[in-house]
Parts: structure tokens; C-alpha cells; sequence
């Protein structure tokens, strides 16, 4: 069973339900995140770091709220909060996230900008293992691109986001499959 964190819009979200993978509940820690209205049909609730004292806290409620909610794997798809040794020790070995650069290069929230600027040939996708660190856990899998002359941030990105919706959902499957 399948716990998704969410920031933003949802598009890996949206990959996962279209791929028919066990989702049962979506988390995000803002309840204005757009992605909530995706998971509107199962169960969903934001955890937002204002409503606790710290963000320990947070992420012990998140974790035993996904728990309650039968969650073994935990996605983070688009999710833009580090999480905590109070996360990450209820689902150890248990927490996947999707990375628009070919890790352990670029990470961090804006990688598509570093890629660009590094004016590197090749980008790609990579789902990883998470850990304590900034997408620093082990790669599960990765897909490359070429960048293209005159790519942009947004144009790059877009094509980040389509191997994203692909390898994604895949790397889940497998690891629902163990």
C-alpha cells in the first residue's frame, strides 16, 4: 500500500493513479497544494509545520497518519520538505523519491537551473532511496536526456517531467512487487 507526499500540482502523483499502483492515502504539507484535489477520492490531510512545534513533530503525525492508513511505501512525488529521523524510522528503507537531474549530481530544489547553467550535455530523471540527506540516498534508477540547444528551464523540465512519469510509476511497481 502506497502513501504519496505532495507539494505542488500532482503531476507524478497523477502518474501514479493513471499507472493503477495501490495508492490509499496523499499527504502534503500545505493544505493549499493543488495536488490534494488530485487524491480527492482517497484519503488525504496537509501537514502544515505552523500547526506543530517543530518540524519532528510534523513528521511523526504525517508518519503515523500514513500508517493508519495501511501505507508500506512512502512516494515523494514533488514533495519539497526534508524529512526528519521521525519520518524516515517508521518506513525505514521504505521512502522513494523522483529527482529531476542524474543524481548525485545537482540536487537540491533548483537542479534544472544548475544543469543549465553548468551547461551540462545530458540530464535526466532519477528515483532514489530516501535518507537524512538532500537526495542523497541510493539510486534505484535513472533515465538520461541530451539537453538541447536553447533549452530553457521550462523546456527542459517539461522533459524531465515526462521521463519522470514514466520511470517513476515503474520503480514503484518493482518495489510493490518485493
Amino acid at each position: 500500500m502506497i502513501g504519496v507526499l505532495v507539494s505542488g500540482t500532482g503531476t507524478n502523483l497523477q502518474a501514479l493513479l493513471d499507472a493503477e499502483l495501490p495508492v490509499v492515502a496523499v499527504a502534503s504539507n500545505r493544505a493549499d497544494a493543488p495536488a490534494l484535489a488530485r487524491a480527492g477520492h482517497l484519503p488525504n490531510a496537509a501537514f502544515e509545520l505552523a500547526g506543530y512545534a517543530n518540524r519532528d513533530e510534523r513528521d511523526a503525525a504525517m508518519a503515523e497518519w500514513l500508517r493508519a492508513q495501511g501505507v508500506r511505501l512512502v512516494v515523494l512525488a514533488g514533495y519539497m520538505h526534508l524529512l526528519t529521523p521521525a519520518f524516515l524510522d517508521r518506513f525505514p528503507s521504505a521512502v522513494v523519491n523522483v529527482h529531476p537531474s542524474l543524481l548525485p549530481e545537482f540536487p537540491g530544489a533548483h537542479a534544472v537551473e544548475e544543469q543549465l547553467a553548468a551547461g551540462v550535455s545530458e540530464s535526466g530523471a532519477t528515483v532514489h532511496f530516501v535518507d537524512e540527506g538532500i537526495d542523497s540516498g541510493p539510486v534505484l534508477a535513472q533515465e538520461r536526456i541530451a539537453v538541447l540547444p536553447g533549452d530553457t528551464p521550462e523546456s527542459l523540465h517539461a522533459r524531465i517531467q515526462a521521463i519522470e512519469h514514466r520511470l517513476l510509476p515503474r520503480v514503484v511497481e518493482e518495489l510493490c512487487a518485493r
